[in-house]
């Protein structure tokens, strides 16, 4: 049988007699974000690394498995590049009727059709995800790889929080209806962020009471980087799109794409094999060209760094408490009511447990007390002595940012309801 290197096939009847050198197309995380509304996005890192984090939407189709990796590591690190490779496509060579049916079966289940677009991406870009493409590539996708891999998007993610966001933090003591307000403002045009809805906790010790697990520290960071990314949308222009790898430059055979880029980039490397600089302490610096204009001002919600166990990132967290704050002022009777019809609908263990959690800061006394009227079914009593700790914990908190005099703005309220939106707009103008 004769095989024709030189020209692509016209159909996929063809492959079995003629292949194709094919044309890796890669591209910039800005570009490959925007070819993703109705492509399948493929993560091919070991299930571990998927696991810890991954791009939101991301179907994980490993290319390995843990063990499978690190042992293609191994090899990379102590015998050669060669013998990795060799024992890499043992493992790769089974699996890729599977690993095509499962995209097939994939793109069924999402409705996006029988060859929707496929975007891949590896740990750095490498041969893992260069593997996937040509496999794909092969078999009729149109295939689009993300230049520089996950470590690239974390790179992304990083930078987003350095950016000169003009926000407006919506403050207030527990039972304001905060949230609630949040999304009042998006449902009047308003540019809303809802970090504890990302976190999946409400921001105390009970805040994760009737909520879903809370992701990791990185999964979380990816979410609210894309989040911002997404409602500043092209004001702060798109400097990556001209170094775009969709450029002519770019369009590579695969011998050529791994010999200019990728050349020691082994299959298995990632974040616990062989990482080259520190990619979550990087400091991204951004670009001052593309200034954010004030006119669309993200509103977020006052928050302790801490999020139940995940913290707001530091920069993000450092232009939070510069920005001017809209506190919601509302009489302690009726915050404690809103807390009492929210709350006291959960699960008394699960009250119980959060109230033990902060002992020590209610003090002996109240801690007792406090237990003593759930016990008794008193939620009013047992909620106001709860409020009266938090009011005091997040007056301090308050009370501790730099500039206090011009940043705070009291917004007065006579009770919690989704109009004191309107009385936040008009604070604003």
């Amino acid at each position: 049988m004769n095989f024709d290197f030189r020209k692509r096939p016209t159909s996929t009847k063809r492959l079995s007699t003629t292949f194709a050198v094919m044309a890796l197309r890669r591209h910039s995380v800005t570009r490959f974000l925007e070819l993703l509304p109705g492509a399948l996005l493929l993560d091919v890192r070991s299930p571990s690394e998927y696991a810890h984090a991954q791009l939101p939407g991301a179907l994980s189709l490993p290319l390995f498995s843990d063990a499978e990796r690190a042992q293609v590591g191994t090899a990379y690190k102590q015998v050669s590049r060669e013998a990795a490779i060799k024992i890499g496509l043992d493992h790769f060579g089974p699996k890729m009727r599977a690993m095509i049916e499962t995209v097939e079966r994939t793109a069924r289940a999402r409705d996006l059709g029988e060859k929707p677009p496929i975007c891949v991406y590896c740990w750095r870009g490498g041969m893992r995800s260069g593997a996937v493409a040509w496999l794909l590539d092969l078999y009729g996708f149109d295939v689009h790889v993300l230049d520089g891999g996950y470590k690239s998007f974390r790179n992304y993610v990083l930078e987003t929080f350095t950016l000169p966001l003009p926000l407006r933090i919506l403050g207030g003591y527990t039972g304001s209806g905060k949230t609630e307000l949040l999304h009042e403002l998006k449902t009047l045009g308003e540019t809303v962020i809802d970090l504890e809805g990302l976190a999946c906790h409400k921001g105390s010790a009970f805040g994760n009471i009737d909520m879903p697990p809370q992701p990791t520290q990185e999964q979380f960071e990816n979410l609210l980087a894309l989040e911002i990314r997404a409602v500043i949308g092209s004001a702060i222009g798109n400097r990556e799109s001209a170094m775009d790898a969709s450029d002519a430059g770019s369009f590579l055979p695969v011998p050529e794409a791994a010999k200019s880029s990728f050349r020691d980039v082994p299959w298995s490397v990632g974040p616990n094999v062989e990482e080259k600089g520190n990619v979550a302490g990087s400091e991204a610096i951004p670009d001052s060209r593309f200034p954010i204009p004030a006119s669309r001002p993200i509103w977020l919600e006052d928050e302790s760094q801490r999020i139940g166990q995940l913290h707001i990132p530091h920069r993000l967290w450092a232009t939070m408490r510069q920005s001017p704050v809209y506190f919601l002022d509302i009489p302690f009777e009726q915050r404690l009511a809103h807390i009492v019809e929210e709350y006291g609908v959960l699960d008394r263990e699960r009250l119980r447990d959060a109230i033990d959690r902060i002992r020590q800061r209610l003090g002996g006394l109240d801690h007792k007390l406090a237990l003593q009227h759930l016990d008794e079914d008193n939620l009013s009593e047992c909620f106001a002595i709860l409020l009266r700790y938090y009011d005091k914990h997040y007056g301090k908190g308050l009370q501790n940012r730099t500039g206090l005099e011009q940043l705070l703005h009291r917004v007065p309220c006579a009770d919690v309801r989704p109009d004191n939106a309107h009385a936040l707009i008009r604070s604003t103008q």
